[in-house]
């Protein structure tokens, strides 16, 4: 048994006695009742616990970064074991409290708007009015084919949901041995609601744009009657009993549920108890994650499309590696209600899909708040598909324009953006040390997982290298309350600037996977589309993985063409512009209709 847990239920009498002797102070001269009118002091609690020494603390200033002469170091071991190790008590005494994931902490983070910018204050919603063309007479070209064309033709009656449905169910039972994308399958579910909303549709009562389409979750959104694995063993087992509220928004919608997707074991990476989930444009390395089965089924074409999650990156790299269009909207439009809890003040749901509209599509499916979600709040969605982007101030960073991550389809995605335009503008952001903000997320990961790391039940997880979850929760318990107080200090301080930054530019072009603004922009909370802008050539397998010197990755030669993305990032709850700019610049691209070969 871990010793925190085990030293207030087991620490005998004799220690409290040992403790009182160590002061100084006979145990008979303890006081025996409180003077009438004096008030509680602060460290007279019974001392409890294991005991500690000098040499105890003397370790752990180098985890703090904290230096105490030697008569401090002797009085914190003297006076630990009445001062602070009795507020371990929710998780260690006999008063245990269990906390659910489902209990957000009472402080919630709010982004901040930029000043001069006024959020929407109702819904306007304008698709773009788009001639789907005839329906083609191949499966696998009607598979591939954005929702924009597959709900024209089913609105259309050109082609039924079933049918749509079975050309899905055909594919994945053809592709998933190469990809493991799948973790559960729902058949007879995706059959029986794809017969229901072919006999609405036949008889007048059509949903809109999502009725009959087939899609895909991640599998940490709850599904009545149908297992949510978080992709970990311990989970693997688990069956909700209600769905959460983005599934039951999709099901008024008409959608069809075909299959729960992979995900990196309690969203990290791309490896789950299955396997790993693989890229299908290159087969030797990992879809990313922690999205990795929606980025790899909407890239395969096993789903019309699918919802992904991220709390630090896990839309915008698997949309990177697996080339389609991901968006991760404003923390606190989508509800999480019912989505496995990694960070209360990150996490965020949004559309994996193969096109831009697509992805606009989903989200005013999604959108709204629940009572479940204390940080979802109510915003409006005003996005017009047919709006002129001319004038638009586009932000860039000159110095990340000209070193790696970013490639020449970065750079060429700036010059498409003054033929459409829309205006360039140079910015800048302080060099604070983003990495800082990690306090954040590693301290809620680990307090939201406290249990699994306590019961050792983590170490049923496939992965257990360094970076992987195991190690980091163990790790982030010698993290103090002070670096996460800092931390959120600092996190205020990006926001602040992130708000001046969007106060002189309506969008910024980032490479997608720079880490500072990857990293900065998740904290703040702004929404992000990424989509497909290119190709590249690449020498080397890619991985989300630490190098492991003894299973390099495959090398390629020559080298292998792969997609490659850029990302637009918008003001806070102003997803109808970042949109209506990614579908502008996606058809200036015409790269979005490739499909990885194979498939």
């Amino acid at each position: 048994m871990n010793t925190r847990r085990e030293f207030l239920i087991q620490a005998p009498i004799g220690l409290i006695g040992a403790a009182a002797a160590c002061s100084g102070k006979p145990e008979s001269q303890a006081p025996s009742a409180t003077t009438a009118g004096a008030p509680p002091t602060f460290g007279t609690a019974p001392p409890v616990g294991p005991e500690v020494t000098v040499n105890t603390f003397a370790e752990a200033e180098k985890l703090a970064q904290v230096t105490m002469s030697p008569a401090e170091r002797t009085m914190a071991a003297a006076t630990w074991r009445k001062t602070i190790a009795p507020m371990l008590e929710r998780r260690t005494g006999p008063r245990t409290v269990p906390l659910n994931p489902e209990v957000s902490p009472a402080t919630r983070w709010t982004p901040i708007e930029s000043r001069g910018h006024t959020p929407p204050s109702k819904d306007r919603f304008v698709r773009a009015s788009v001639d789907p063309g005839p329906l083609p007479a191949n499966d696998t070209d009607i598979a591939f084919a954005p929702v924009t064309r597959l709900s024209r033709w089913i609105e259309k009656r050109a082609l039924t949901s079933e049918r749509l449905t079975n050309i899905y169910l055909d594919r994945i039972a053809r592709f998933d041995s190469k990809l493991h994308c799948i973790i559960t399958l729902t058949r007879d579910h995706a059959l029986a609601q794809a017969k229901r909303a072919d006999a609405e549709i036949a008889a007048g009562k059509y949903r809109g744009p999502l009725h009959g389409i087939p899609w895909g979750v991640k599998d940490l959104v709850d599904t009545a009657g149908i297992a949510t694995t978080y992709g970990a063993e311990p989970f693997r087992n688990r069956v909700p009993t209600a769905d959460a509220p983005i599934v039951a928004r999709l099901n008024d919608a008409g959608a069809v549920l075909i299959a729960k997707l992979s995900l990196g074991a309690l969203a990290l990476n791309d490896i789950w108890f299955g396997g790993q989930t693989m890229n299908p444009w290159l087969l030797e390395e990992g879809a990313s994650g922690s999205s990795a089965g929606p980025g790899a089924a909407t890239a395969a074409g096993l789903v019309g499309f699918s919802i992904g999650s991220e709390t630090g990156g896990s839309i915008v790299s698997p949309s990177m590696r697996c080339g389609v269009t991901g968006f991760r909207p404003t923390f606190g439009r989508v509800p999480r209600t019912g989505a496995m809890t990694l960070c209360w003040s990150l996490d965020k749901l949004g559309p994996m899909t193969r096109g831009v509209e697509d992805s606009m599509l989903v989200l005013h499916a999604i959108s709204g708040p629940d009572a479940g979600d204390v940080s979802s709040v109510p915003s409006a969605l005003d996005y017009d598909a047919n709006a002129n982007v001319t004038g638009l101030r586009v932000g860039y960073f000159p110095k990340w324009m000209q070193e790696a991550p970013a490639t020449d389809v970065d750079r060429a995605a700036l010059e498409t953006v003054k033929k459409l335009g829309m205006m360039p503008m140079e910015v800048s952001i302080p060099d604070w040390p983003h990495a800082s903000l990690m306090t954040i997320l590693f301290t809620e990961a680990a307090a939201s997982f406290e249990q699994l790391t306590l019961s050792g039940q983590a170490s049923q997880l496939k992965a257990q290298v360094p970076d992987a979850w195991p190690n980091l929760f163990r790790e982030t318990r010698f993290l103090t309350a002070v670096d996460f107080v800092q931390a959120d200090r600092l996190r205020r301080k990006f926001a602040t600037e992130m708000a001046r930054v969007f106060s002189e530019v309506d969008l910024l072009l980032v490479p997608s996977l720079r880490d500072e603004i990857l990293t900065i922009t998740n904290f703040t909370g702004h929404p992000s589309l990424t989509l497909r802008a290119g190709f590249v050539q690449v020498s080397e397998a890619r991985s989300d993985w630490a190098p492991d010197p003894d299973h390099p990755l495959p090398k390629f030669s020559p080298p292998r063409r792969v997609p490659h993305g850029v990302t637009l990032l918008g003001r806070l709850f102003d997803e109808g512009t970042v949109m209506r700019a990614g579908i502008a610049m996606e058809r200036a691209f015409n790269v979005a209709e490739e499909r990885p070969s194979g498939f």
